[in-house]
This record gives C-alpha cells, sequence and structure tokens, in this order.
C-alpha cells in the first residue's frame, strides 16, 4: 500500500500524487496538516531518507523562525517534535511504500518507492 502524506494545497503535492494516478497508483492520501504523523514515524522517515530533520522542514516558515528552530543546540528529538506540534513545518509531499520513503521534491522522486 502506497501512501502519500499530502497537501492539497501545495502545487508539487498535487504533482506527485498525479505523477501516481497516472501510472495506476491509487495511495491512501493522508491530509498531514490536519493528521500529521507521529514522532516515531517521522523519525523512521527520516531514517530511512538518511535525513537530519531540519532536511524535512521547511525552513522558510514564520514558524520556524517563531520557535528559534534554526539554533542549533536543539537535539534531533526536538525538532522532531516540533514538526509533529506544528505539521506546517513539514516538507511534502512524503510518499512511503513498505520501507521505502521519497520526498516528492522535485514530485519525481515519487516513482522511486514503486
Amino acid at each position: 500500500m502506497v501512501t502519500i502524506y499530502h497537501n492539497p494545497r501545495c502545487s508539487k503535492s498535487r504533482a506527485a500524487l498525479k505523477l501516481l494516478q497516472d501510472r495506476g497508483v491509487e495511495p491512501k492520501i493522508v491530509e498531514y496538516l490536519k493528521t500529521p504523523p507521529d514522532a516515531r514515524t517521522l523519525d523512521g522517515f527520516l531514517k530511512t531518507l538518511g535525513m537530519e530533520p531540519r532536511a524535512l522542514m521547511r525552513r522558510k516558515e514564520a514558524t520556524y523562525r517563531e520557535n528559534n528552530l534554526a539554533d542549533e543546540s536543539l537535539s534531533r528529538a526536538a525538532l522532531i517534535e516540533a514538526m509533529v506540534a506544528n505539521p506546517v513545518l513539514i516538507e511534502r509531499p512524503i510518499v512511503v511504500n513498505g520501507a521505502k520513503v521519497a520526498l516528492g521534491r522535485p514530485p519525481e522522486n515519487v516513482l522511486d518507492v514503486l
């Protein structure tokens, strides 16, 4: 089962969803702003992607600045918790298929999990 952590207002997220659907994949759609992944799930995505938390964060969001998330002394866990508490910070879309995870930036990256 393919799952897309999706924001329907985001053009990149819509493009990734269309790429999947054009290939006959009807993924489970999780609107992550309404239903954010928990800390354990996000940590798993990061490990699979080989990324540190800031690489999966939307650093231009006001919430990033307002919460001083650029502070280098913040722990990995603190950054992940910030994403859980403020899902607008999570870069999108994220597509999961079994043990495979892709960040749809650019949208074509999601094809790697098929």
